[in-house]
């Protein structure tokens, strides 16, 4: 399915668009699975109406690998978004070929023709692109990119998110961003107040990561953000 779909759909169902992720691991928290079977979260997260399931594939900072993302993507009808440090046309043909539905490429670790190519790889290949961008140096670099999805990264992937930058960062560059693509407000959401703030400043949709993977409750923590509701 497609992660652009699954958005309308939730907004149809007046539920605020949720994409849950599966981390294994953050340089700021350190292991986030702690010993629990990825598969076993996902089911918990599917029990939510969640929009879509994010992977973290990258290994050295982030612990996970292609090998979560294909056990994912074969073990779920919601869409998948692969997260990496994706760099080359190979790794969008393998993305594909092992699921994924939608891939993330950073602006802040690419030129802005290596974006054009990798975007123009993405649809020849037919898997959405989600273009993320933390600061407004980066909104400059992607206004006239044909990507079919713009995300805002709260924290500063350059510094592997380490920092305590949160929603304020959505809050100050959305009104920059080309409203004719869905915006997504990513990483630094803990809950309900963020995800609200989100939304009022004009997110179709959130990624939440390490929150999730460290919440108590699964479910409930997912079912508190989806709730916020979706109204035009």
């Amino acid at each position: 399915m497609s992660l652009l779909s699954s958005i309308e759909i939730r907004k149809k169902q007046r539920l605020f668009p949720v994409i849950s992720e599966i981390k294994c691991r953050s340089q700021k928290m350190g292991d986030l699975l702690k010993g629990r079977n990825p598969l076993k979260l996902l089911k918990k997260m599917e029990t939510c109406s969640v929009a879509g399931i994010s992977v973290v594939t990258e290994s050295e900072y982030f612990g996970g690998s292609m090998d979560l993302l294909k056990k994912i993507a074969s073990s779920t009808s919601l869409p998948v978004l692969h997260k990496d440090f994706i760099k080359d046309e190979e790794q969008i043909k393998e993305s594909k070929k092992i699921g994924a539905s939608s891939i993330l490429l950073i602006a802040s670790m690419l030129s802005e023709k290596e974006l054009e190519v990798l975007v123009e790889t993405a649809k020849r290949v037919q898997i959405e692109t989600l273009v993320e961008v933390h600061t407004l140096e980066e909104v400059v670099l992607i206004k006239n990119l044909e990507c079919d999805m713009i995300g805002i990264n709260n924290r500063d992937i350059k510094i592997l998110e380490t920092d305590n930058s949160g929603v304020e960062v959505t809050e100050s560059i959305i009104k920059r961003l080309p409203k004719r693509k869905p915006i997504i407000s990513e990483s630094g959401i803990m809950g309900r107040d963020d995800a609200i703030r989100a939304k009022k400043a004009g997110a179709d949709a959130i990624l939440v990561g390490t929150a999730v993977m460290l919440a108590d409750n699964i479910k409930r923590f997912l079912n508190e953000l989806i709730q916020i509701g979706w109204s035009e």
